[in-house]
């Protein structure tokens, strides 16, 4: 059996996901479309039985466990928090609501951080060791690598230059906050 994992990609749009061998070939992939869920909960009853649907047209596959890049995730806790493009509000438990659905790993981290680390295993910032992945989709998002580690900060928010702000009463951002380099 082939080991792989789910890797996700939550956006304000669309969720992409997929399953991924060790050495980074995406086997099968799909998309949702996250605005067709306001609510957590369905999200969630969609996106589990369509990761089991890829895994079932595929044979010789073992789902190892579930990697989640999301706006405004935590990894230290495995939750979104406040994501000003999201509609699900608030801190939402990510990882726990998953890992009831699915029983076995799931790791939440930014985005972001999940593009950058990307890069620093599989593309263009493989030798890196210092270095800035920017995205840009519904929201602009920032992963740092500095030393060959991801930077996180104490809070797990550190890095976020879409809400840094630029422009002192610029334009009104999602975040709530006016003038930030996202808007």
């Amino acid at each position: 059996m082939k080991e792989v994992v789910a890797g996700i990609d939550i956006g304000g749009t669309n969720t992409v996901f997929g399953l991924v061998d060790k050495s980074g070939k995406i086997i099968a992939d799909d998309v949702l479309k996250t605005t067709d869920y306001p609510k957590i909960n369905d999200f969630i009853a969609a996106l589990v039985p369509a990761i089991k649907k890829l895994l079932a047209k595929k044979s010789g596959l073992k789902l190892i466990g579930l990697g989640i890049g999301a706006p405004n995730a935590n990894y230290h806790k495995g939750t979104i928090e406040l994501a000003p493009n999201l509609a699900w509000k608030g801190i939402v438990p990510l990882a726990d609501l998953i890992r009831k659905k699915i029983n076995m790993p799931v790791i939440v981290t930014n985005d972001a951080n999940a593009a950058a680390m990307g890069e620093m295993i599989f593309g263009g910032a493989k030798k890196m060791k210092d270095f800035i992945v920017l995205t840009l989709g519904t929201g602009l998002g920032s992963g740092i690598v500095i030393d060959g580690k991801m930077v996180y900060g104490h809070t797990g928010f550190a890095g976020e230059l879409g809400h840094t702000i630029i422009v002192a009463g610029g334009r009104k951002c999602g975040c709530g906050r006016e003038g930030c380099y996202e808007t």
